[in-house]
């Protein structure tokens, strides 16, 4: 600096030196400041659109299975029978078998027969209903034994139930104990009614009395007077 500028402030050229040091830091940090102070471009954020909501594929979709025609709503076949194998079987009980399944197929689920015992009255080819009893070994006359029975006897001395002897069994049936086919030797008894008593034993747990027989659906009374010296409970 010049010599009278020295003189007139007084300043000495150390302290001069220093003045001038920091006059420059300052016009640095000055423009340091203002350089990163600038305004700037900023960019506009990119909007986001929701996402589309896709359809459902045929994939995603829940598989209905498709009820067969007759079955009430709500109500799924379950393709399986449950039937009571009783008598003289290996494995008496509850079997469950797949729909369709034949009384045979009982058996077997059941063990078999025991040795010995006549299944001559038992339809093994029938197919098998839902809640059934198959009794294996109870004996019933076949059709007609009675009437041969009484041809040699004396008069009257015949089966008061049946209509003159004719087709009747030669001893009482055991109603909760009797097949389908059992039952269709009775006369005036056909398969549909021998399944309607089968139904009626297996709602109410079988027959107390005889006299229950008046409570199945298709025997009126004079079919009971029918049948009732042919049976018991």
């Amino acid at each position: 600096m010049p010599l009278w500028v020295q003189l007139r402030c007084g300043l000495e050229p150390r302290t001069l030196a220093a003045l001038t040091v920091v006059l420059i830091a300052a016009s640095v940090f000055a423009a340091y400041h203002f350089w990163t102070g600038r305004p700037q471009t900023v960019r506009a954020p990119v909007r986001e659109l929701p996402a589309a909501v896709a359809a459902p594929t045929a994939a995603a979709m829940p598989t209905v299975a498709a009820v067969p025609t007759g079955v009430p709503a709500g109500v799924r076949p379950s393709g399986v029978v449950v039937v009571d194998v009783a008598g003289k079987v290996r494995r008496p009980g509850i079997q469950r078998l797949p729909s369709g399944s034949r009384v045979v197929d009982a058996l077997n689920a059941a063990g078999g027969s025991r040795p010995g015992t006549d299944t001559t009255g038992l339809n093994r080819a029938r197919v098998l209903t839902d809640g059934e009893q198959i009794v294996v070994g109870a004996t019933a006359s076949p059709p007609g034994a009675g009437a041969a029975g009484n041809a040699g006897s004396p008069a009257g001395s015949g089966n008061p139930g049946g209509p003159g002897g004719s087709g009747s069994p030669s001893g009482p049936i055991s109603l909760n104990a009797a097949t389908v086919d059992q039952l269709d030797t009775l006369p005036g008894v056909g398969p549909v009614l021998a399944q309607h008593i089968i139904d009626y034993r297996t709602r109410h747990g079988g027959f107390r009395s005889v006299d229950e027989l008046r409570q199945v659906n298709g025997i009126g009374n004079r079919r009971f007077t029918d049948l009732r010296p042919l049976v018991q409970p």
